[in-house]
């Protein structure tokens, strides 16, 4: 670049100034010294190249991030076509990067090697009943899955050999190029991102470090676990390639539908039908809970359908803490469909004895209607 004043000084705005605040200072000054708007003039052309150039700068985050460090000096050496790659000198620019922009970089030129990657993570769905899920339970599962290699040890070189390091990387796993402004990093060509190569690798695994097997774990599922509950089993994933740490598997539970119970939480869920002797004498009703215990939930004299009765830690327990849940038991008055001939005797009877006070809400609702109907 050829520009030596300040870029802030040419684009009239202080060195803190936020990226909107100079995009609108360059538009008003290059709308002011563009060419077209000052023909022929040699003093506005400069200064719109000059002033394009700072812009051109400080927009870029990386370009102005090493400008206020070094100034123009940032820019005076690597500009040109760049090759080269692996561990070449890059001369001062890559030296003012790699100081700006290394720990992006994963450190300078002299930093640790590429560290071994790890190894994918798994998934595996189980399917539990409720009253599992209540209890807790402790169980085994079978799978398949890439496992440290037992004759290398998971080098993945031959017994008796070992790896040796990559001479195009100097084991860092990465190459760096530089193009123009920038100092590209790319896995190495040569090992693959590993850092080492090996010449002869071991005959099992063919030089990964791990092979595929079966295994079977143990699985201790806690009391009060929910759908899509997550257990982890650490290092029980894919083992890493040539000795790298294994990944995790992670178990998904999922709960199978009860036939009685409706779980939300803590709180379980059922429908109770009841006569509608029951529900106009009222009564109780014997409920065997998911504890074994059975629970006596009384029905008070006149219950209507839809009410819901509360029995308090009859539900599910709390998961790793203290507690447990409520059971909500939703009365469903069943009206009779087969009627003996005594029993439809007694009905009549009752009917002939109604005043309406017997159900007051039928006799609000039929009172409504004929206000409505009647224009009151």
């Amino acid at each position: 670049m050829s520009t030596t004043i300040d870029y802030y000084e040419l684009l009239e705005c202080e060195r803190t100034a936020d990226d909107a605040t100079i995009k609108s200072r360059y538009r008003k000054l290059a709308m002011q010294y563009h060419p077209d708007r000052n023909a022929g003039c040699k003093d506005s052309e400069a200064k719109f190249k000059a002033i394009s150039e700072a812009y051109d700068c400080l927009k870029d985050p990386q370009k102005r991030a090493a400008y206020d460090r070094y100034g123009h000096a940032a820019f005076q050496q690597g500009m040109g076509g760049g090759g080269g790659g692996g561990a070449q000198d890059f001369g001062a620019f890559s030296d003012i990067f790699e100081s700006v922009f290394g720990e992006f970089m994963g450190g300078g030129r002299g930093g640790g090697r590429q560290s071994p990657r790890r190894g994918a993570d798994l998934r595996y769905d189980m399917e539990i009943t409720l009253e599992e899920a209540f209890h807790g339970k402790s169980t085994e599962i079978t799978v398949d899955v890439s496992a440290a290699c037992d004759t290398c040890d998971g080098t993945g070189a031959k017994p008796g050999t070992s790896a040796r390091t990559c001479q195009h990387c100097g084991g860092h796993g990465k190459v760096r190029a530089q193009q123009g402004f920038f100092v590209v990093e790319r896995t190495c060509p040569v090992c693959q991102g590993a850092g080492q190569i090996i010449a002869d690798p071991c005959p099992d695994c063919r030089g990964e470090g791990r092979v595929e097997k079966t295994k079977t774990l143990s699985v201790n599922i806690p009391a009060g676990v929910d759908e899509g509950t997550r257990i982890r089993l650490s290092g029980e994933g894919e083992a890493g390639a040539r000795g790298a740490p294994a990944g995790d598997l992670y178990i998904f539970l999922h709960v199978k539908r009860h036939a009685i119970f409706e779980r939300e939480g803590t709180t379980l869920f059922a429908r109770a039908p009841i006569s509608f002797t029951t529900a106009a004498l009222g009564g109780s009703l014997s409920i065997p809970g998911l504890d074994g215990r059975t629970h006596e939930i009384k029905i008070p004299a006149g219950i209507q359908s839809g009410k819901q009765l509360r029995q308090r830690g009859a539900g599910m327990p709390v998961l790793q803490g203290r507690g447990t849940g409520d059971l909500i038991i939703q009365i469903e008055v069943e009206t009779p469909t087969r009627l003996s001939t005594r029993q439809r005797e007694l009905l009549e009877l009752f009917r002939e004895t109604e005043t309406g006070d017997e159900c007051p809400e039928s006799q609000g609702f039929f009172a409504k209607l004929k206000s409505v109907f009647a224009g009151e």
